[in-house]
């Protein structure tokens, strides 16, 4: 009779008892501590809530498109107040100048030199609210500090504190006094999130939740949740998680198809394959996972792709969008077994 080798059974019953290279658990419970937190306030948008936290994990900025109304602001306030980070709001306006973001130099009288006053970009979460409402000039000081997390003024050069994130909203209806976002900014964010209307189930929980508040002060029972340490070692694990080669192949097919579209004027940048790469494993972190799948991918690609993709006018006049052309680029592109 052939005789068994209980070793061997027991290795094979260990390859079979898959674990997680990386411990998320600490991760997990923070995620779900903020999304509790916010739901204090906030009545659904849960998507537009992940997708921040995953540009949060893979430390990328944001940009909040909606009419007005759609908790955009408030939203991103909650969260602030969520994590253990310095604060700044920035409210753009036609007259803003870049100094009135940046910093300026100031002369001091007592020591007879010029010292560098730091503006308000200088913090960890930084919301900046209506930012189509600026002129170039002064959007284009955000180019070197949302890439490069630094400034250069008078010919010094100013690190930033990490983390760092830009959350900015705009408001796609009104067009009166604004300022379309260059390409080159849009790039810079992580994402584009578009935020839609609540339906009837969702409106009636908000006029609810708004009469249970009874106006009370809606940021005083948010708690911080996440220390500042914390999400500089949660972006450090999302950077760990496993991506397959042939994931990072499909994300590739994904993006090139995106410059090969006929729909499409122009095409994304590798800067965007490599969005939809930090973005995905940011997902997969999100739900626990140490590991890519297409799935990850596929959520990740159309907020990181929207903004960075061009219609050609032909296809703008007859009303399709940048969101149906990239949901059929991803049905088109084969998925890896």
């Amino acid at each position: 009779m052939e005789q068994t080798n209980p070793m061997a059974n027991e290795a094979a019953t260990d390859d079979l008892n898959f674990k997680t290279r990386l411990d998320l658990t600490p991760l997990q419970h923070s995620v779900d501590q903020v999304k509790a937190e916010i739901a204090k306030v906030i009545v659904g948008q849960s998507k537009m809530i992940d997708q921040l936290l995953v540009a949060i994990l893979s430390n990328g900025h944001v940009l909040l498109e909606g009419v007005p109304g759609v908790a955009k602001t408030i939203t991103a306030k909650l969260l602030s107040r969520t994590l253990s980070l310095d604060f700044s709001r920035i409210q753009f306006t036609p007259d803003l100048m870049p100094s009135d973001i940046i910093g300026t130099s100031v002369f001091d009288l007592a020591k007879t030199t010029f010292e560098f006053k730091k503006g308000p970009i200088f913090s960890n979460f930084v919301l900046i609210d209506e930012i189509n409402r600026a002129p170039a000039k002064t959007q284009a000081a955000l180019f070197e500090v949302m890439e490069e997390r630094q400034i250069t003024a008078d010919g010094t050069t100013y690190s930033l504190d990490l983390p760092f994130l830009v959350i900015a909203t705009q408001n796609p209806i009104e067009q009166e006094g604004t300022y379309r976002l260059p390409e080159a900014q849009l790039d810079r964010f992580l994402f584009k999130i578009d935020i839609g209307y609540p339906n009837l189930q969702e409106e009636i929980a908000i006029l609810q939740k708004e009469n249970e508040l009874q106006n009370n002060d809606k940021l005083a029972a948010i708690v911080k949740v996440i220390e500042k340490s914390n999400i500089l070692h949660f972006q450090s694990l999302v950077k760990q998680i496993l991506i397959e080669p042939h994931l990072v192949e499909y994300i590739a097919k994904i993006v090139l198809n995106t410059r090969e579209n006929p729909f499409l004027y122009l095409g994304a940048s590798p800067r965007a394959s490599i969005a939809i790469l930090n973005a995905a494993k940011g997902f997969a972190a999100l739900k626990n996972r140490d590991f890519v799948t297409p799935e990850d991918i596929k959520e990740a690609a159309i907020p990181v792709l929207q903004h960075r993709v061009v219609v050609t006018p032909e296809r703008e006049m007859e009303g399709v969008t940048s969101t149906v052309i990239i949901k059929q680029i991803i049905d088109s592109v084969e998925i890896p077994r």
